[in-house]
């Protein structure tokens, strides 16, 4: 394995992986960690043949949270440091629910403070017994601010309330019931379950895909009022009339497979 601390790879049936690769920090985060992320993140992003993107961790935790020497670095900062370094890793996080392929979080073990929001910022978390969460700030005096956005839309306030205020550490069957996870597994079938929900990704159009993503931010907050009904009926006539909505359409009423179903992907 590489000794980079996120490790990107692309493999040939579209499936990307960003790993973060400190196993004996147990994928804990710092200024490194970032900014490889960050550019394993940009460049699945732009590469046409990644097609779904899942985000793992090596060893025996998924993430825990910030390592505790940039959080010693950080206590001499002072505000506007502090401001400036914060950006950083609230861009990572944009990165992840921005990202225009359906992103997917492995959640194999333990999941801490920042590790919570990158299983938030994922479409879909799938995770077995062995993970557990915990929104572990307040009981270092300060705040979950940044994964605060995403935490909130995954798990809903009320939950938040709780979880974020006592700093309690949440199973995995909790998790699952409070929606932080969509799904658990033994450790022997995560891989086979993750598998199954990337074939049925492959299946759908990744210009849809990208599209339906920024449907779904764009409705899920505001009342149903005119502007959201002008926009999602000009959501769906652009589509109607793109390339891959035509092919889609083209496929369907020709009983054959779309041409962004390449020869074994998707085929479940």
């Amino acid at each position: 394995m590489s000794n980079e601390s996120v490790v990107t790879e692309i493999g040939p049936d579209g499936v990307a992986t960003i790993t973060f690769n400190r196993p004996e920090l147990h994928n804990a985060i710092d200024e490194s960690v970032i900014a490889q992320c960050k550019a394993g993140l940009r460049r699945v992003a732009d590469d046409p043949a990644a097609r779904v993107v899942v985000i793992a961790g090596n060893g025996k935790s998924f993430c825990a949270g910030a390592d505790l020497n940039w959080m010693k670095r950080t206590a001499d900062y002072d505000e506007a440091q502090n401001y400036r370094d914060a950006l950083e890793f609230t861009e990572l996080l944009a990165l992840i629910d921005g990202m225009p392929k359906p992103t997917i979080a492995r959640v194999h073990g333990p999941a801490y403070g920042g590790g919570v929001g990158v299983v938030a910022c994922c479409d879909i978390a799938i995770g077995t017994p062995q993970a557990a969460f915990c929104f572990s700030e307040v009981r270092l005096g300060l705040i979950p601010a940044m994964i605060s956005p995403y935490a909130v839309a995954a798990i809903g306030e009320r939950h938040a309330r709780r979880y974020m205020l006592t700093a309690e550490r949440i199973e995995a069957a909790e998790a699952l019931r409070i929606g932080l996870l969509h799904e658990l597994c033994t450790a022997d079938e995560l891989d086979a379950t993750i598998g199954r929900i990337v074939e049925q990704a492959l299946r759908g159009g990744p210009a849809s895909i990208a599209s339906c993503k920024t449907l779904i931010a764009q409705v899920a907050q505001g009342p149903i009022d005119q502007a959201k009904q002008n926009y999602t009926a000009r959501m769906i006539a652009t589509t109607r009339a793109s390339a891959e909505g035509k092919e889609g359409i083209g496929a369907f009423l020709d009983k054959r497979k779309p041409a962004w179903i390449l020869p074994g992907q998707g085929a479940k």
